[in-house]
């Protein structure tokens, strides 16, 4: 440790800094007396859910407060002055060159329609003078400098042709193109894979540490934060509960809300470890007869698999003249089985093929070859009939919640609407149903005349998960259903949805980029990677003993794996 003489100077002072938004005659408080040190070539995480307050100081920080909003007291020292008393003329030669921001969303930060060359050049020619020649040569000095392979070749495209690590990493030499002292980023890992974010946070982690670089980094996981960061800042309802050393915070937590955050975070928090059930027969909703279509399989007096998928491909025909045709393969000979009441994870990064293969078992695309079937029947041979029967029976939960729900229904109509769709019920047995099934999910019945708008991020995923329970599936495909969530939030859904399962005998396929995830909830984990299946097993035995080098570098990627299982006393407890 160096001594107080050897400390790096403070580059970022924050003191006692109030902030409150103001709208429509009430003010709300996001940032409270909060205090905040940031020395050069340090890591600080902030730490916090949606609402906390840390993305309001990161914008104090950079002057990018909204109008609605206003700063009551304190003071921003940044490298020998406060920031709150500059116009908005000083702050502009402050900030993008002093002061670096990389945002969440790559997609939506770069603009579709210019290069990103372009685009990097852009804050170069804004705060350094150069010729535009000078500013492209060094667009692609900083490109490469963050770890973008063909430079060159990359400063040329389009942000739509990059993946999004490599738009991140785009983003990241934007924001080193001022030479900025401390940059500020904003979940800058949170719509990436693993495998992505471990290579981001590695770049900013090195940037730091070579270039003596403050990185102030604001994220909504613990684990991502004891990973990288040198001094950790748990926020909640704008004030700091928690501050410290990684080692400190993670190791001996010391407020609740921490221990909360802790017991959440998927790459922190223990594998549940529940019994891989024998198969039950799905349980009908009360008042309700079995359906015939739930029979054993035939001539075994036991129930068969519910879903078999057997040397399953899929092609997408690439661009190219009719003549010369060339085929991309999705999906490539893949077997696999769901259990009756059995969840099954399928893992794997962006493009690996997982949700093309969830596609087709739920019969919304067709396979190019091999064979799945639904208890017993042959996907290709379904007629209108039974195509309309395994609608019903197998039933879709997508990413985002807000994206899925129609704004202009009421919480009512949309959890009926496949009530209606498949004729179930009469309207008074309907109004019941969508009352039983919001609090099925843990939601006041109560909110059924609201709209997806009036509702937080949960809620609206607790509304997805009713719906889609409405015609009483047999199967549940759930597509990366917490990835947008908090993880405190996330950790409420997972624990809905296999209480869910093991209540009424679903059963689900669990997708997922994050292995920390996927250990929460499955009884057997599959790992794709370029369309394959290359590894199927137990949960226990694909994460203790992962025997392919791919599965093996998700397991390493996963954030808080040196924190993992070193939780104290004080912080177990029921999720």
């Amino acid at each position: 440790m160096p001594t107080p003489a050897e400390q790096p100077a403070t580059l970022l002072s924050v003191e006692h800094l109030t902030v409150e938004y103001r709208s429509a005659g009430r003010r709300v408080r996001a940032v409270d007396g909060v205090d905040l040190t940031v020395r050069a070539g340090e890591i600080v995480a902030l730490v916090g859910e949606s609402g906390s307050g840390k993305s309001t100081l990161a914008h104090a920080v950079l002057g990018a407060l909204p109008r609605s909003a206003a700063i009551l007291g304190g003071r921003i020292d940044f490298d020998g002055q406060d920031l709150t008393r500059l116009s908005e003329r000083r702050f502009n030669r402050v900030r993008g060159r002093a002061l670096g921001f990389i945002p969440q969303d790559p997609m939506v930060s770069l603009n579709p329609l210019h290069r990103v060359g372009r685009q990097v050049a852009e804050p170069i020619r804004i705060h350094r003078p150069v010729p535009r020649r000078e500013a492209d040569r060094r667009a692609v000095a900083l490109l490469e400098r963050v770890g973008l392979p063909d430079a060159g070749v990359r400063a040329r495209q389009f942000p739509h042709e990059l993946s999004g690590g490599m738009r991140q990493r785009a983003l990241i030499a934007a924001a080193l193109a001022g030479g900025p002292k401390l940059l500020i980023a904003d979940e800058p890992t949170t719509a990436l894979d693993v495998t992505v974010q471990k290579v981001i946070l590695d770049d900013l982690a090195a940037l730091a540490r070579a270039g003596g670089i403050a990185v102030l980094i604001i994220t909504h996981d613990l684990a991502v934060a004891g990973d990288r960061a040198d001094s950790i800042a748990v926020l909640r309802k704008g004030r700091i509960v928690e501050y410290g050393p990684p080692d400190d915070v993670l190791r001996r937590p010391a407020h609740p809300y921490t221990q909360l955050l802790l017991r959440s975070a998927p790459g922190l928090a223990p594998p549940r470890h529940r019994p891989t059930p024998a198969g039950p027969a799905t349980v009908p909703p009360a008042g309700t007869a079995p359906r015939p279509d739930r029979a054993p399989a035939a001539g075994t007096g036991q129930p068969g698999p519910l879903v078999e998928v057997t040397g399953v491909v899929k092609e997408f025909p690439l661009p190219g003249e009719a003549g010369d045709r060339r085929w991309f393969r999705a999906v490539d000979d893949v077997s696999l089985t769901v259990g009756r009441g059995e969840t099954l994870g399928l893992v794997g990064e962006s493009g690996s093929g997982k949700s093309t293969l969830a596609r087709m078992i739920l019969g919304l695309t067709r396979s190019s070859a091999g064979r799945i079937s639904f208890d017993g029947a042959d996907l290709a041979g379904l007629d209108r009939a039974g195509t309309r029967r395994l609608r019903s029976r197998s039933q879709l939960i997508y990413q985002n919640p807000y994206g899925s729900l129609d704004p202009r229904l009421s919480i009512h109509d949309i959890v009926a609407e496949p009530l209606h769709g498949f004729r179930i019920g009469e309207r008074a047995s309907r109004r019941d149903r969508v009352r039983a099934l919001l609090d099925q999910v843990g939601l006041d019945p109560g909110l059924d005349q609201r709209r997806p708008a009036e509702l937080s991020g949960g809620q609206r995923q607790r509304v997805a998960i009713a719906r889609a329970l409405a015609p009483s599936p047999d199967l549940l495909v759930c597509d990366e259903p917490v990835s947008a969530l908090d993880v405190s939030i996330q950790a409420q859904i997972l624990d809905l949805l296999t209480g869910l399962r093991d209540e009424l005998g679903v059963s689900l396929l669990f997708i997922s980029h994050d292995l920390a995830v996927i250990r929460q909830v499955a009884d057997r984990v599959g790992v794709m990677c370029a369309g394959r299946l290359v590894e199927l097993g137990a949960a226990d035995d694909v994460f203790e003993r992962p025997r392919h080098a791919y599965t093996r570098t998700l397991l390493a990627a996963i954030p808080g794996r040196a924190f993992a299982g070193t939780r104290t006393t004080a912080q177990k407890g029921p999720r």
